[in-house]
């Protein structure tokens, strides 16, 4: 049996790439750090924060360690403990989506985090996976009306200014989490089911790169 043709075609659109693979197939947005200029905030990003403290500040910065020798990062030194800086990435919007980076901790007191946020409609309402250096741990909560709980959360080592992989799969009530590569853990939860943004997460002092930013919409 002979199987079909799939065609692939790059499309180059606001500083990302856009591989349009097939109509049975869903577009996958690679966020073009390399691109961006650095001392400047993310293109495609808004500033969000949840909870109190000072805003957020994101920032583009130069990591030779870095896939592209540049990275997104939250500068802040703000050591307000219920705070929650989030680079929020404009062009999607998506209630089943797939999200990997990679990130390094690089510095904090009160904490040494980074995470993904999905289905975001405000600040202070969606979903985040989170991996803390300080603590060694993978958690996956849920953010109603500024005020987080926690679903689900896994003991794993998290090295402090090393690089790793982090996965989010949302589908309908089912999550699945990705660490280093590996899958980690899946949950279930029904809080939200509308369609939010995607958001690089980070906590109280936190000060954390990301790069290899990859957003797969499902819907």
């Amino acid at each position: 049996m002979r199987r079909p043709l799939v065609f692939l075609v790059t499309l180059a659109i606001g500083g990302a790439l856009v591989p349009a693979i097939s109509d049975a197939q869903k577009v996958q947005t690679q966020v073009d750090v390399a691109a961006m200029q650095p001392g400047q905030e993310p293109p495609g990003f808004i500033s969000w924060r949840t909870g109190e403290g000072d805003a957020a500040e994101w920032r583009v910065v130069d990591d030779p360690t870095a896939s592209t020798k540049k990275a997104i990062a939250q500068t802040s030194k703000d050591t307000t403990d219920y705070r929650f800086p989030l680079a929020v990435y404009k062009p999607v919007s998506a209630t089943n989506v797939d999200v990997t980076l990679r990130f390094k901790t690089v510095a904090g007191k009160v904490d040494e985090a980074g995470g993904i946020a999905v289905r975001l409609t405000t600040p202070d309402d969606y979903y985040v996976v989170r991996a803390n250096a300080l603590e060694d741990n993978v958690n996956f909560y849920r953010v109603v009306k500024g005020r987080r709980s926690q679903i689900k959360d896994v003991s794993t080592k998290v090295a402090a200014n090393q690089w790793h992989t982090l996965g989010l799969r949302a589908e309908g009530e089912r999550f699945t989490i990705s660490f280093d590569g590996k899958p980690l853990f899946t949950a279930e939860d029904k809080t939200f089911a509308a369609p939010g943004k995607v958001a690089l997460w980070t906590k109280a002092d936190s000060v954390t790169h990301f790069d290899a930013i990859s957003i797969t919409p499902l819907d």
